[in-house]
């Protein structure tokens, strides 16, 4: 599954907070900070263990969540590198529409002349 996908839905976002400040919790701690069904939650949880997103343990008949350190550096790397991406080119588009504005204002003078 998509990690972005995975994190489009808010409950999920929702549930990496809790984990993310928790640490290891299990899943009926985190069931219990919403309003909506455990089998749901159990649903989203899934959806992000197979994001690689979070990891479960099952420890005798619970099941502990913690975050995936290497899904989440995965996903910040192809944050950056698309922020970087996108910084260059609108580096580039200020460069060329400074140069265009300077142009025009000294168009404008000639014309004036």
């Amino acid at each position: 599954m998509d990690r972005f996908a995975a994190l489009a839905d808010p409950n999920r976002r929702r549930i990496i907070e809790i984990i993310a400040s928790r640490g290891a919790i299990s899943a009926s701690d985190i069931s219990s900070q919403f309003s909506i069904s455990a089998p749901a939650i159990s649903q989203h949880l899934k959806v992000l263990r197979e994001a690689e997103l979070v990891r479960m343990e099952k420890r005798a008949q619970q099941r502990i969540y913690s975050i995936n350190p290497q899904g989440m550096d995965e996903t910040w790397q192809w944050l950056n590198q698309m922020r970087q991406f996108w910084s260059e080119r609108l580096d580039a588009l200020e460069e060329l529409l400074q140069k265009e504005n300077g142009e025009s204002h000294a168009n404008k003078r000639n014309r004036r002349k």
